[in-house]
């Protein structure tokens, strides 16, 4: 049953047509400060993968070290995602 759930929340998101629906979308169906926490996180793996050192990652975003460590791990042991969205990203730039 919850992957019939998460399957459809996927699916959902991958109808969303531009970035306004998406905006909409996301503040609806998350906290501000989840949303903030998400936007973050991403932000923590950009500057990890362009090589910035934690600490100064840290300190840029004003969060905890062990913050940007937990990012470095998920890229370090991860399926490999953030690799390839930043990729596309910065190919798209």
């Amino acid at each position: 049953m919850q992957n019939l759930v998460k399957k459809e929340l996927l699916e959902i998101t991958l109808s969303i047509k531009n970035i306004e629906e998406m905006n909409d979308f996301i503040e609806s169906i998350l906290t501000p400060d989840e949303f903030d926490q998400i936007a973050i996180r991403w932000q923590i793996v950009k500057k990890i993968l362009k090589k910035e050192p934690q600490r100064q990652i840290a300190k840029d975003l004003g969060i905890s070290i062990s913050k940007v460590s937990r990012g470095s791990r998920e890229i370090k042991y991860g399926n490999g995602i953030f690799q390839k969205l930043f990729k596309r990203q910065d190919e798209n730039s």
